[in-house]
Order: structure tokens, then C-alpha cells, then sequence
């Protein structure tokens, strides 16, 4: 597996992590807990050293399986993982965005236990928090990076502007954002400009649009009422009908590179800048294997072209998130 630097931090990883959120959160049952974390460890094998997850997955049920499944691997990955959010420690709820400074080391300390190691090696602020400033979340982490608990401070889904009122206060190692074919913003709202000015990596998060660019889904498909993406306008019918232009242009391409349409889509990720670093999930090992290997698809400044003129004549239909989801991205 090919290596690549979060920008200008020195920070090392595999050129595809694997997103582990989905592993036993958010997409209808979970899967049986001992086949995931064969999966984790079969990632590992395979040369992932780049693992995400986050306090609120489960909630807290995500990081004890991910630090379970790395154990034997500490010295040789990366672990990412996220707080932000208010959750009762006996029931569990979640009580709404809470990135205060007691918060933020609560959040710290429950996430070492659960996951198994001394330092957390990316700390990402999950959500802007509107009630904390940012320079307050970023010293915040700076004082437990002084502490050795943490090695890296990152944001997620933030606004150009947030990143650099951060960034002056804590350098900002990475920063995940949704991105992918049919989600570039970050093109148009100054997100990539600022991470490179600022020598920040980008770690796009769903760049297969949560299943919908590996071309498995369609009009037809039916999606459980436990699924996340069933609430998601873009998930809805007449949405994956107008959008599966997007899915034939990849897998156009794909026929010309033997490659498959979700090999396609993080090839052309990985073509847009030497420090983006996707995090595709998925639950299955032969997806595992098929995401990997768009590390090796080259895509020539030809192919890039068409693809930038036929994505440009589509207009992806349906918003990513509902209003009050949305309305917590960008700040």
C-alpha cells in the first residue's frame, strides 16, 4: 500500500484508511462483532494503517471494537478518533454538540480507555460547536498534546474560516470532510484552498456517497427504515435516478482501466491532491480489497478531463443531509 503525508504535519498513512464507523453503527443491524474486527485486522494486513472512528459511534461500542482489533498493531497505525457531542455515560443518549474544554478532556479520557493506548494519534473536533469558540477548542487540545494524550489535533466538516481561526491557535493536522464526485464543496467554499495554504491534509469521508458511486444501488433499491441513508434526500427514488449518470461516467471509465466504478471514484480522489487521504467503509472483506486496490489505478490527465467535463454537466440532485443536519456543516 502506497504512503501518504496529511500535509505538512509529517503524519504517515496509507493512501486509503478504512472508515470504521459503519462497522456496528448506522447502517440497519450490526454485523457480528468478531467478523469486523477479523476485518480490521485483515485491513492491516493488507497495508491500511489508517483507522477512524469516533466517541459517538455506538455510542463508545465503535472505539472499544476498533481498539480491540488494532491491539496487536499499535506501534504500526494511525488511529483517528472524534468528540464533540454531550453523551450520558450510564444511558448513552445523546444530548446535543458540547466541545467545551471539560467536555473536550472527558471526551479524551473516555476514548484512551476504550480504545487501549496512551496517545490518540488525530483528535478531530466531530462538529463545530456554535457555543464554543474555536480558538477555546484548539487550546483545549493543544494543552493535551502537551500532556502526551494526544499527538494531532483535526476538524470535521468546518468551514474554511473556522480551520484557519484553529490553525493559529493549534496546527490543524487534517481535516474530514465529505468529498467525492457527487460532493465538491470543498472545491468551491475555500476548504482545499485553505488546507493548501495551510499545509493541512484532507481525509474525505463517505467518497463512495455512502454506497451510491460503487453503482450497487439504484432507483429500485430499498432501503430499511434502520438505515441512515434512508432519511437522506439523495437516497430517495427520483434522487438515484437523476444522480446514475454520475455512476455510468465511472463505470465508463472503468471498462477502459479493467477497474471498477468504486475504484474509479477514490482514483480520482486520490488524483486531486497528494495529501488527501480517503476513508472509505464497508463491512465486507472482497470491498475491503476492491477500495485498496484503487490505489493502483492511474488515471492520465486525459481521463481526469473527461471526467471533470462530464461531472460538470450533471446536476447532482438532492442535498447530502436533511436542513438540521446540514445546518451543523460548514460553520
Amino acid at each position: 500500500m502506497q504512503k501518504r503525508k496529511l500535509g505538512k504535519s509529517g503524519l504517515e498513512v496509507s493512501a486509503i484508511g478504512l472508515g470504521c464507523m459503519g462497522l456496528n453503527y448506522h447502517r440497519g443491524p450490526a454485523p457480528d462483532r468478531k467478523e469486523m474486527i477479523a476485518l480490521v485486522r485483515a485491513a492491516v494486513e493488507r497495508g491500511v494503517t489508517f483507522f477512524d472512528t469516533a466517541e459517538i459511534y455506538g455510542p463508545f461500542t465503535n472505539e472499544e471494537m476498533v481498539g480491540e482489533a488494532l491491539a496487536p498493531f499499535r506501534d504500526t497505525v494511525v488511529i483517528a478518533t472524534k468528540f464533540g457531542f454531550r453523551i450520558d455515560p450510564e444511558t448513552v443518549k445523546q444530548g446535543g454538540m458540547d466541545s467545551s474544554p471539560a467536555r473536550i478532556r472527558a471526551a479524551v479520557e473516555g476514548s484512551l480507555k476504550r480504545l487501549k493506548i496512551e496517545t490518540i494519534d488525530l483528535l478531530y473536533q466531530h462538529r463545530v460547536d456554535p457555543e464554543t469558540p474555536i480558538e477555546e477548542v484548539a487550546g483545549a487540545v493543544k494543552a493535551l498534546i502537551a500532556e502526551g494524550k494526544v499527538k494531532h489535533f483535526g476538524l470535521s466538516e468546518s468551514g474554511a474560516n473556522t480551520v484557519r481561526r484553529a490553525h493559529a491557535v493549534q496546527s490543524v493536522t487534517a481535516l474530514q470532510n465529505e468529498y467525492s464526485l457527487w460532493t465538491r464543496g470543498p472545491e468551491t467554499n475555500g476548504v482545499l484552498q485553505a488546507c493548501e495554504e495551510l499545509g493541512i491534509g484532507l481525509v474525505p469521508y463517505s467518497p463512495l456517497g455512502k454506497g451510491f458511486l460503487t453503482g450497487a444501488m439504484g432507483k429500485d433499491t430499498k432501503i430499511a427504515a434502520d438505515d441512515f441513508r434512508a432519511i437522506l434526500p439523495r437516497f430517495t427514488p427520483e434522487a438515484m435516478a437523476a444522480n446514475q449518470a454520475l455512476v455510468d461516467l465511472l463505470k465508463r471509465i472503468g471498462e477502459r482501466k479493467q477497474a471498477t466504478t468504486a475504484q474509479v471514484a477514490l482514483a480520482w480522489l486520490l488524483a486531486q491532491k497528494p495529501w488527501i487521504v480517503p476513508i472509505p467503509g464497508t463491512t465486507k472483506l472482497h470491498r475491503l480489497e476492491e477500495n485498496l486496490g484503487a490505489a493502483d489505478v492511474e488515471l492520465t490527465a486525459d481521463d481526469l478531463a473527461e471526467i471533470q467535463r462530464a461531472a460538470g454537466a450533471i446536476a447532482v440532485q438532492g442535498e447530502r443531509y436533511p436542513p438540521a443536519l446540514m445546518a451543523t456543516t460548514g460553520r
